[in-house]
């Protein structure tokens, strides 16, 4: 089988387990996360979530330039769930669950988050809201796995930044907080 026939072979397999989880395990397993946390040879704790700084990042199979390129992200401002360090290296979760080992020089401390990455595919919208409140006025249709800047969070809502409109959704709709945690960016 020729590399590339391989490669295709992994993603879709890759993609039909992610159909068959949960939607909601990527936040149970977050909510273990959080709450086990611990400090990093950085003194950073960990698990945490960053972003990633540059439009082409390689993410590796082990912590150095001499390991394989696993993946390029093509994404500036991606979370990312740090959940262990190396050196300058930082073992990263992505959305999808996939992990792999990035430069800490590609991260950055500027929290982003991606609106209900489990409901891609499906056709649903997510309402951004003019208030953190489920009855507020609704500011914009946000469809599910898109990319959002945080600009602070309260524990159960986050007010947030998609292509320019600035509105709350429920912190529970993202990934790239964690559920309780308070955020100001």
């Amino acid at each position: 089988m020729s590399g590339f026939a391989s490669l295709r072979l992994t993603v879709c397999a890759a993609l039909v387990g992610l159909a068959l989880v949960s939607p909601n395990a990527g936040f149970i397993a977050e909510a273990g996360a959080a709450q086990d946390s611990r400090v990093g040879p950085s003194g950073l704790p960990l698990p945490r979530f960053v972003s990633l700084k540059a439009a082409k990042v390689n993410s590796r199979v082990g912590p150095g330039v001499t390991y394989a390129v696993d993946w390029m992200y093509l994404k500036p401002g991606l979370p990312m769930e740090i959940i262990q360090e190396y050196d300058n290296w930082r073992r990263v979760r992505d959305a999808d669950g996939a992990e792999s080992w990035i430069n800490q020089s590609m991260l950055s401390g500027h929290r982003t988050a991606i609106a209900a990455p489990w409901q891609r595919g499906k056709d649903a919208q997510i309402t951004l809201l003019s208030e953190p409140e489920k009855n507020a006025r609704t500011v914009a249709l946000i469809e599910p796995g898109v990319v959002g800047s945080i600009k602070r969070c309260n524990g159960e809502w986050c007010e947030m930044t998609f292509a320019g409109k600035d509105g709350w959704l429920a912190q529970s709709q993202l990934w790239g907080a964690y559920p309780g945690e308070a955020i100001d960016n």
